[in-house]
């Protein structure tokens, strides 16, 4: 780990690789009957998720400038730290939601941590939290550095959505090292090791200044619903010179122990002792790298984990698993602790 480290350190001293500044297309008006934004997810509702509406101070500290994004469990929104006088995000985050609170104690945790290792570099930390309540109750909201796009959209505009190598290599480097920092360090597994939980950063506060510009010249589209409003998210621009990748979304992590044995991980990406019902360590996340790099260089998965009617389909994958790998040695397959391995192999492990 000292080389890989040694290499590391002067590889984060380069300029990155560059990158043609594309702009991500923007959004048109839809029909006021149609869902958007957050409105899409199957789980929406409104007590859900909080009204946030542009303009509006959050803690007494937060202007909010404009909307970022949304994902299954927040809304993420540029702001003004009036404290601090520099641009943070802020994600707004649902109502009495697990992942939320699990994620929320993984930066409690990273921030006890006092090391000097250049993995830690490359995690996004929490700047600040609080809660904002209406009549439904309380709504974590946590408070992030500005990060740019995920590796997901940054491919989605590269030729045939594959990402270059001179691309590729740099950032595999930097995950590693992140996913080092997590193992040795911090004492914990991501499990939900996914393209766009890996977000590129940003060098340069003009994309942010342009952005709150574009905000004020150009408001973004809206829905109203009756006293709620739905924002479209308005879309940073890639700029020539992207930060490194950093790895988010902590809302699956574990800390603390040696081996678990929860479900883990999105399936297509799932190492073969979550499918086998085993106790599972950090490795599953090595696993999990591995094989999404094949996503990012081969634009498809790299197992084919659907059965006949589309469904993924646990048996399929690792029928697959063992057919590009090989059978599974016969004590790694004793260490499954249900009966699953019978529904997968017989005695002799065929």
């Amino acid at each position: 780990m000292n080389s890989i480290s040694r290499l590391a350190q002067l590889f984060l001293k380069r300029p990155p690789s560059p990158l043609h500044q594309i702009p991500i297309a923007g959004f048109h008006v839809l029909n006021k009957g149609q869902l958007i934004e957050e409105e899409t997810l199957p789980h929406y509702s409104p007590a859900q998720f909080f009204p946030i509406n542009i303009g509006e101070v959050l803690n007494a500290r937060y202007p909010v400038i404009g909307k970022l994004g949304y994902g299954g469990n927040s809304t993420a929104w540029l702001s003004r730290d009036l404290k601090e006088h520099k641009y943070v995000t802020v994600k707004v985050c649902r109502l009495e939601c697990e992942q939320v609170r699990r994620g929320i104690d993984v930066y409690k945790h990273l921030d006890t941590l006092a090391t000097s290792h250049v993995g830690a570099l490359l995690i996004r930390d929490m700047a600040d939290s609080f809660d904002i309540s209406n009549a439904h109750g309380k709504y974590p909201c946590i408070v992030h550095k500005p990060l740019s796009i995920s590796l997901a959209q940054l491919r989605s505009k590269c030729p045939n959505r594959r990402l270059p190598v001179n691309v590729l290599k740099p950032a595999l480097v930097h995950i590693f090292l992140a996913l080092d920092f997590l193992h040795s360090e911090a004492n914990m597994v991501h499990t939900d090791l996914q393209e766009r939980n890996i977000i590129l950063g940003i060098e340069d506060d003009s994309i942010l200044e342009e952005f709150a510009r574009s905000e004020l010249r150009h408001p973004s589209p809206r829905k109203v619903d009756g006293d709620r409003i739905i924002y479209k998210s308005r879309d940073l621009v890639i700029t020539k010179n992207p930060g490194r990748p950093v790895i988010t979304d902590f809302g699956e992590a574990r800390i603390g122990q040696q081996t678990y044995d929860d479900d883990i991980q999105p399936f297509q990406y799932r190492a073969p002792e979550v499918i086998m019902d085993m106790p599972w360590s950090y490795k599953v996340d090595i696993w999990n790298v591995g094989v999404m790099i094949w996503d990012l260089f081969e634009d498809k998965n790299m197992f084919n984990t659907r059965g006949p009617d589309g469904v993924p389909d646990s048996l399929y994958h690792m029928a697959h698993i063992t057919a590009l790998l090989g059978p599974a040695p016969l004590d790694f397959l004793e260490r499954s602790r249900s009966e699953r391995r019978q529904e997968y192999y017989d005695p002799k492990g065929e």
